[in-house]
């Protein structure tokens, strides 16, 4: 596929704003898959392409909190082996049955979520008490959210965000943190079944994940320096904008 430079120096830009969006509330896929079919790609390579770009963003982000030891890679590895294994999963599956069911009912959940993040003010503030076991969390949780995101994709980091703060107790930004890191999981997941049976434009994809890998390292940056007091707004704006777009892409 041959862009002009103005239209690399778009791609590049989109990336950017993207990595930085989807590291501080999940939702980057929003503002990457419709310009990358506005450009010209088929669908199915743009979703391939996506997987590439955005595992990059991912990876950055889940380096950076490691680094901080917001997250602890060892305590963990379960969690992280059971996203990757549901993440597998959902992939294979999309490709066998038909997903319009779960597109017309993914808005409605985006949209509460949305209005749930709005309206609790003190939502992750400060850590809670733990509703289920990390043992559970990693075996039920885990795979679940990874599946999702294999089979279907918007709104993941949100889900998993938000599942950390109401059943592990996490604060927001601790929450943040760690979806990166099964966000990445999952993103990977997808690239390597791509990889293995689907095509991926290179060229795009690796001056969007130039693109990713800045706007994350910025977007980390933000969530450490302001966390929930930036987080809560961002993710709800997100989620509503999310809910819209799939309706719209569902009801034209």
């Amino acid at each position: 596929m041959h862009l002009s430079l103005d239209m690399v120096a778009l791609m590049f830009g989109v990336a950017l704003v993207a990595g930085c969006v989807d590291t501080i509330a999940g939702g980057g896929g929003l503002i990457v898959l419709p310009t990358m079919l506005m450009v010209g790609m088929p669908p199915a390579v743009a979703l391939a392409t996506n997987k590439l770009q955005g595992s990059g963003g991912t990876f950055v982000a889940s380096i950076y909190f490691l680094q901080k030891q917001i997250v602890r890679l060892q305590a963990i590895k379960l969690t992280v082996l059971m996203t990757f294994l549901g993440a597998v999963f959902g992939v294979w599956l999309v490709l066998q049955i038909e997903s319009t069911v779960l597109k017309a009912v993914i808005p409605f959940l985006l949209i509460t979520m949305g209005a749930y993040f709005a309206l609790s003010p003190k939502l992750g503030a400060t850590e809670q008490q733990q509703r289920i076991a990390h043992k559970t969390f990693s075996m039920v949780c885990a795979p679940l959210l990874g599946f999702y995101d294999g089979f279907f994709g918007p709104g993941t980091g949100m889900f998993m965000a938000l599942s950390l703060v109401n059943l592990r107790g996490y604060t927001l930004t601790k929450a943040t943190a760690h979806t990166k890191v099964l966000n990445c999981t999952s993103n990977v997941s997808s690239l390597l079944y791509f990889l293995a049976f689907g095509e991926v434009y290179w060229k795009v994809g690796l001056v969007m994940l130039a693109g990713q890998v800045i706007g994350s390292s910025i977007g980390a940056r933000i969530v450490l320096a302001k966390g929930a007091a930036l987080i809560r707004p961002v993710v709800s704006i997100v989620c509503f904008l999310m809910a819209i777009k799939l309706l719209f892409d569902i009801f034209g």
